[in-house]
């Protein structure tokens, strides 16, 4: 059976985050198409997983017989999450922008999972796995405006996930959504609740398109 690995990392709650509104209706048209898969879910902001630290990161690169037991549990923890990532069929991750780049719980999951000569390097043991990504903004930095030379939340993540661990990535873009709440962005409501309709709209066409993929 398909197994999705679901990654939420906005500090919000589902009613006041772009990011899970989206991840959530392509779960939910996920689960419609895999009623008796699994998904493996890891809410970052409530539950954060450890930063990478001098034992986890020291233990990758030394024998496990020569391990310490702070480097064993370490690595082992370390380990349980890289083995998350191998046994999904398909990952879903939200990724709202803060301060112009992803959450800090996010980029510390990341770190766990990018493992050299395992998840990592040419023979990736996730090379090729389908990646969507949720990522919303308070504005937009779309090519042709402003802020465009400030995105830094796509470029890293496709970096990571697609150089680094060979992973084949698709971005959903909720863009704007600090409108509703901002007077000096009054003028662009029209424009994000449109973002956000295609938001939800695609979401729920990849969920398709990527559960029907997964079960051929």
């Amino acid at each position: 059976m398909a197994t999705l690995l679901h990654l939420d990392s906005s500090l919000f709650p589902a009613a006041a985050s772009a990011s899970r509104a989206v991840t959530e209706a392509f779960r939910k048209t996920w689960e419609e198409q895999h009623p008796q898969g699994t998904v493996i879910y890891r809410d970052l902001s409530a539950a954060p997983v450890p930063h990478l630290d001098v034992l986890a990161a020291s233990a990758a690169f030394a024998d496990p017989a020569t391990h310490s037991p702070e480097q064993a549990a370490a690595f082992a923890e370390r380990l349980k999450l890289v083995e998350e990532l191998e046994q999904a069929d398909a990952v879903l991750i939200g990724a709202p922008m803060y301060n112009l780049s992803i959450p800090s719980t996010l980029k510390a999951w990341l770190d766990q999972v990018t493992l050299m000569g395992r998840t990592a390097g040419a023979d990736s043991s996730v090379k090729g796995l389908p990646v969507t990504v949720v990522a919303s903004r308070g504005g937009s930095y779309a090519p042709g405006t402003p802020r465009e030379g400030l995105e830094y939340v796509q470029n890293y993540l496709e970096a990571v996930l697609v150089e680094l661990l060979g992973a084949e990535v698709h971005f959903i873009v909720p863009e704007l959504t600090m409108a509703a709440s901002n007077p000096a962005m009054a003028d662009l409501i029209p424009l994000a609740e449109a973002s956000r309709e295609q938001a939800l709209v695609s979401a729920d066409e990849k969920a398709k398109l990527l559960a029907a993929r997964v079960a051929a």
